[in-house]
């Protein structure tokens, strides 16, 4: 995938984790923008290698969650 669609597939993406993370952690729209393009989530949503970006909005806000808790993502086996 070029560096192009990826970057339009984080503009699809984001929005809708953005609102999720809002919705479950009480957070302002300031403050999830903020913790998501801080975690390392964020990082390797924006590497083709890691093909992040096809998993569901669902999935990546449970690795998102658990990067926060935990300090590490546990990354699906079909990635």
């Amino acid at each position: 995938m070029e560096e192009g669609s990826i970057k339009a597939m984080l503009e699809f993406i984001i929005p809708r984790l953005l609102h999720l993370i809002m919705e479950k952690q009480s957070m302002t729209e300031k403050e999830a923008l903020t913790a998501i393009y801080e975690s390392d989530l964020y990082r390797q949503l924006e590497r083709e290698e890691t093909a992040l970006w096809h998993l569901s909005v669902p999935t990546l806000y449970g690795m998102w969650k658990e990067e926060k808790d935990t300090g590490s993502i546990t990354y699906p086996e079909e990635v």
